[in-house]
């Protein structure tokens, strides 16, 4: 049946603003050294794999995981401090968490605010749940300009403030008191994203126990489980006890929860993986600081944002290497002519920095 004799389509039943939305790119990566989506590049320890295989095997997949997922926010508290006053909320990666806490505030006319460049599911999600998004710029070197976000809080009045420190795609940290002064002014929520917390050396876990306004989400898929897809949010009980009403039911799957579980149990041996990364990166900011027109950006992340002549050019160039980054050169203004670069294992790095020189000298 046609559109003339009355069918719907998507046109005529999606919402125009959605219509015109991109869905989120996932790039193929079959067969290329993969720098692109901030994953821990190691493997598990043998010993951690092979422990984990068993529990896994034995899983009772046949039924509805735990609805509270209580041993697993157990042993998130165990290794992460979780301060006592504070509640856990489990997303199915951050992802979902960014999307429950705009639901919850999507009353006619709010605001979700954020600054820019940022994490790009902010300004989306904020679309998905018919918010209107708002922010200001950061400085040239990515810095906040306080005077600008604070006029933002004033005349925007947001219900929710998403700010992501260390920041992606910049890397860089936020200062605490910078952070402070925002929930001092925030008319709504502030939701500080840690998504990188285990490569740098900033905590703000305790700014939700102490501050009515702040909650903190973090996700484990950078620290080497990204494909359980876990993230979770730690907050006031009051905060959390409204926000789980929107939550689906068994929104953390049965081996995820097994999975994650025995691996914050173990969690000396992600950290010595972080550890290895955070040296890791020092390391290639190096060796990419060596390359002719490169400007690499201080990061705080297990990621590096760096500017360099034709930059769309040399991520095509790399491609065709084999070689994967992020090209966020078309982002935003402030990201003219950049690629961001997940830290890899040594030999990844040094293959990422071969490329890199091939392509800038055959570029001319």
């Amino acid at each position: 049946m046609s559109e003339a004799n009355g069918a719907a389509t998507p046109q005529s039943l999606i919402r125009e603003e959605l219509l015109a939305l991109s869905a989120y790119h996932v790039p193929a990566s079959a067969g290329m050294v993969k720098l692109d989506a901030m994953e821990n590049p190691y493997p598990l320890p043998d010993d951690l794999a092979a422990g984990l295989g068993a529990l896994l095997g034995a899983a009772p997949v046949n039924r509805y995981p735990e609805a509270d997922a209580r041993a697993l926010k157990a042993s998130i508290r165990r290794a992460l401090d979780v301060p006592a006053g504070c509640d856990i909320l489990l997303g199915n990666g951050s992802d979902e968490i960014i999307q429950l806490l705009a639901m919850a505030v999507a009353k006619p006319g709010a605001v979700l605010a954020s600054v820019e460049p940022t994490f790009v599911m902010f300004r989306m999600i904020a679309t998905f749940t018919g918010l209107r998004y708002a922010s200001c710029p950061l400085r040239a070197d990515f810095s906040l300009d306080m005077d600008a976000v604070l006029h933002m809080l004033e005349a925007e009045r947001p219900a929710v403030m998403f700010l992501a420190t260390p920041n992606n795609p910049t890397g860089n940290t936020f200062a605490r008191a910078d952070i402070e002064r925002i929930a001092a002014a925030a008319p709504g929520l502030l939701v500080v994203d840690e998504a990188y917390y285990a490569f740098g050396d900033s905590s703000h876990l305790e700014l939700a126990a102490r501050l009515p306004n702040v909650l903190v989400m973090r996700t484990f898929s950078k620290l080497g489980m990204a494909g359980l897809r876990l993230g979770f949010l730690v907050g006031a009980p009051a905060w959390l006890e409204q926000l789980d009403k929107l939550r689906l039911p068994y929104n953390v799957n049965v081996l995820t929860q097994i999975a994650a579980t025995r691996l914050l149990d173990s969690y000396p041996a992600l950290a010595a993986q972080a550890a290895a990364i955070r040296v890791d990166r020092s390391v290639l900011a190096e060796a990419l600081r060596a390359v002719p027109g490169a400007e690499v950006f201080p990061s705080e992340a297990n990621f590096l944002l760096f500017r360099i002549p034709r930059a769309a050019a040399l991520f095509d160039a790399l491609v065709a290497r084999g070689v994967l980054v992020k090209n966020v050169s078309r982002a935003h203004a402030l990201l003219a002519d950049c690629l961001r670069v997940t830290v890899g294992t040594p030999a990844e790095n040094r293959r990422f920095i071969a490329a890199l020189h091939e392509a800038v000298a055959d570029l001319g």
